[in-house]
């Protein structure tokens, strides 16, 4: 329909009244014509409302980056007052109160800067759906703001009372706001901090207005549904911070009933899991059941139980009373289902690369589905309970500790205001149930399949993170903090600080490398120890140590491209801590790089440092392993709990130059680093210890299904290793074995080892690396790397699952068996 008036004008004016002759009544068709002629002027109207809207969005803009101003504009002189003997503010309130305000300003700037041009040079295909779409990107600096905003306010107002020099600049800038603004009666930090929080609201009914002037064959369509999408789910995720829940039905005596929070888990019914969706209203506690669709009907629930908050309880495991047992599932289990998820991904995309019809990508989508379902069912292992008034005790599993607060604080924080007791008829619970569907935040359970395909993947690689300190705290007391990112849609701890005993003002500095497989938020909870565990009641089986605050934040791939350290501070109920973070990719962080001194150990090859020592495995090796095995094997997460990065580092110097009081310095070293700098000598080894030559036969070896065939390849392979290569990774393997014999305490078996370990041991070097280059996504990694370095792993757990490997003198004299496969 979208064709040029000028032929439309044609076809009118000279070729109907040449094959036609003038119609003396309307004709079928000259009907179209006019159809044709009105969609064009149709077209015409709806691009002009187009620029109508983008027009009203700059001049929005405009006065959104004078607001942003307006809150800068005070705070260059403050920081360089800051420095002097007689400052206004402390640098730490100035942060607090103008925190991440510059990057808003610079983000709408650039935003501006990018539309201005556009809309003055207008035509019908003047495209800026990807400076909505980049603009959406970063709404992770929102979320920063958000969390920020109420200590933010409470400083200002702090600050304003008990210092003068403040309140004055403070009243010359609510001068300045209210002669833009004349009806504002706020203070100046209502009135100008509310309007970051305000502009996501805003900013999303703005791309209503858009899309709805768009047509959909548009360039611009799917990039401006793209950023809607995006800013619809970020404003649901903060929606409690920035408007109340509107009501979700009348009750009686005329109250109303809100939503507070929802979200998938995982409750143990008779030993089972089950996938529910829970509802946390402001009088009780709803767990449903998501009714399977067909036949195009909507989305119905089916009610499970219901609490009312005045009757709920958090269930307390006495010593003597035996909570209902959790059936875990092994690691070797989940990390089938991962190796299946990546294999599904990869099918997908070659068949979209084949331009295969679209009934084989939904078949393999709808397992993807199902596997990324059982996977997000399976792997939780965190108990919560919940006791009702009348002996009801219900169970659910979750994935981390920070999700367990955080439902646990909501719960708390509404009982207080709820003050009877009450039961709903079946009418009642019915109407409540059905609201539940138009009242939901949460629209779908977190997997890859429900994602659209320009949607962030997440990081792969290595995120180094440094907790610097932590304030806030009321009263002195031991503290530390844990680290958690997300990977396969559930959160797993990555790394712990060391206890900084008796203190209010935590200064840990530890530096931590935590690797990410598809992660795309950094948590962190701080505790306090509890040494004596006897004086606490243990609830739900969590920890004895208090969550004292927690936080987030996203890691967002545009921001950590560059790979430079991102200094950021997380607010948490008053609590501040102080974070650098910095991302380095696979492609970048899994390099093998020679050392250009030769005379050290790390990237040295391994027959190179065991010549010059005389011996049969490096010294850097038994000593590592000589001292975990003194103090480290009841370490819970040995070698999977990263150390200190600044003690690894220094351990490294030392082995490098052959420091003769190395050892004395690992006695006084946690096990963690030690564990740390044995894990880094095989990662930065210049070819990795299975070799570059062998390493195409180990992987093809593994995937054999024939197990005697299967037993002969690899043994043969390993035993044809270069000995130095061979005798270490013996003495290696060994060691392993024997951590695993403690798996009881330390938790590491032989399959979390192998997974740590494999593709240190065996990933190859850059020159023999396959990993296919993607300049679109330079901090993605494809799933085809996701198989390997599964592959890798079954490569290590085969080895460590064999009861005895032949002595390699003796084998090495058959030449009866090949090694190829």
């Amino acid at each position: 329909y979208l064709i040029n008036h000028k032929f439309i004008h044609f076809y009118d004016s000279v070729v109907r009244d040449t094959l036609i002759g003038p119609p003396q009544e309307p004709t079928p068709r000259s009907d179209l014509c006019l159809f044709l002629l009105q969609s064009e002027l149709d077209l015409e109207k709806g691009m002009e409302m187009r620029k109508w809207v983008l027009s009203g969005i700059l001049a929005s803009e405009e006065t959104y980056l004078s607001h942003l101003e307006a809150l800068l504009l005070p705070m260059k002189p403050l920081k360089a007052a800051a420095t002097t003997s007689q400052p206004v503010l402390t640098s730490q309130q100035i942060e607090t109160i103008f925190f991440k305000v510059p990057e808003l300003y610079e983000i709408h700037k650039e935003f501006y800067d990018g539309l201005f041009p556009r809309v003055q040079q207008w035509s019908h295909q003047q495209r800026v759906g990807d400076l909505f779409q980049k603009l959406a990107s970063q709404l992770g600096v929102y979320r920063a703001f958000v969390d920020n905003y109420g200590v933010a306010m409470e400083t200002a107002e702090k600050c304003c009372q008990a210092n003068s020099q403040f309140a004055e600049i403070s009243e010359v800038l609510m001068t300045l706001f209210r002669r833009v603004h004349p009806s504002t009666s706020h203070r100046w930090n209502v009135a100008l901090l509310y309007k970051p929080v305000d502009r996501v609201t805003r900013s999303t009914l703005v791309l209503h207005d858009l899309l709805k002037h768009t047509p959909s064959s548009h360039p611009d369509h799917p990039l401006l549904q793209d950023a809607l999408r995006i800013s619809q789910n970020f404003l649901s995720s903060i929606n409690e911070e920035i408007t109340p829940r509107r009501q979700s039905m009348t009750v009686k005596k005329g109250e109303h009933r809100q939503l507070l929070k929802d979200s998938f888990m995982v409750e143990l019914v008779e030993g089972a899991r089950k996938l529910r969706h829970v509802f946390l209203f402001t009088d009780l506690l709803l767990c449903t059941k998501l009714k399977k669709q067909s036949g195009g009907k909507t989305q119905q629930y089916d009610c499970k139980w219901y609490i009312p908050l005045t009757d709920l309880s958090f269930q307390t495991v006495d010593e003597s009373e035996a909570a209902p047992n959790i059936p875990l599932v092994l690691d070797e289990e989940l990390d089938a289902m991962k190796i299946k998820i990546s294999q599904i991904k990869n099918d997908i995309q070659r068949e979209k690369r084949a331009n295969k019809g679209s009934k084989a990508i939904e078949r393999l989508k709808k397992k993807l589905s199902e596997q990324e379902s059982l996977l997000l069912l399976m792997s939780p292992s965190m108990a919560f309970r919940v006791h009702s008034r009348n002996g009801k005790s219900y169970t659910f599993l979750i994935s981390s500790d920070y999700e367990r607060a955080e439902w646990r604080e909501n719960i708390r924080e509404q009982q207080k205001k709820c003050f009877k007791s009450f039961s709903l008829t079946s009418v009642e619970l019915q109407m409540l149930t059905n609201s539940c569907v138009k009242l939901q935040t949460v629209h779908s359970i977190p997997l890859t399949i429900n994602k659209e395909d320009d949607e962030s993947p997440g990081l792969y690689g290595f995120l180094n993170v440094i907790v610097h300190s932590a304030t806030g705290f009321k009263q002195s007391s031991n503290l530390y903090c844990t680290l958690e990112v997300d990977s396969f849609g559930y959160f797993v701890n990555k790394a712990k600080t060391r206890v900084y005993r008796d203190t209010a003002e935590p200064n840990w500095n530890e530096e931590f490398e935590i690797e990410l497989e598809g992660s795309q938020t950094l948590r962190i909870l701080c505790y306090e120890k509890c040494y004596n565990k006897t004086k606490i009641t243990k609830e739900d089986g969590e920890s004895t140590d208090r969550i004292m605050g927690k936080g987030q934040v996203q890691l967002d791939p545009q921001a950590l491209q560059d790979r430079d350290w991102q200094r950021t501070v997380i607010a948490m109920n008053g609590i501040e801590v102080k974070l650098s973070v910095k991302f380095t990719s696979r492609e970048f962080s899994l390099k093998r790089m020679p050392s250009r001194k030769q005379t050290g150990v790390f990237g040295v090859k391994i027959a190179v440092v065991t010549k010059r020592e005389r011996s049969k495995v490096p010294y850097i090796v038994r000593q590592c392993v000589e001292e975990i095995e003194r103090r480290g094997m009841e370490e819970v997460g040995i070698y999977r709990v990263s150390g200190v990065a600044t003690d690894i580092q220094a351990l490294k110097a030392a082995f490098d130059v052959n420091n003769k009081d190395v050892s004395v310095m690992m006695s006084e070293m946690d096990v963690n680093a030690i564990a740390g700098t044995l894990k880094l000598y095989f990662r930065e080894l210049p070819e990795p210890l299975f070799t570059d030559e062998f390493y195409p036969n180990f992987a093809e070896g593994i995937a054999l299904s024939d197990p005697v065939a299967k037993e002969s390849c690899m043994l043969n392979l390993l035993l044809s290793l270069p000995e130095a290569n061979l005798l270490t990774f013996l003495f290696l393997l060994d060691h392993l074995k024997r951590v695993a014999e403690k798996e009881t305490v330390n938790k590491m078996s032989l399959h979390n080892l192998a997974t740590v370990f494999g593709p240190t041991l065996l990933r190859p070097s850059e020159k023999e690396s396959k990993l296919p280059a993607n300049p679109s996504q330079p901090i993605s990694m494809t799933d085809s790397w996701s198989l390997e370095v599964m592959s890798q792993v079954q490569v290590l757990l085969y080895f460590l699952q064999l009861e005895a490997i032949p002595a390699p003198d003796s084998k090495r004299q058959s030449i009866l068996f090949s090694t190829e496969v």
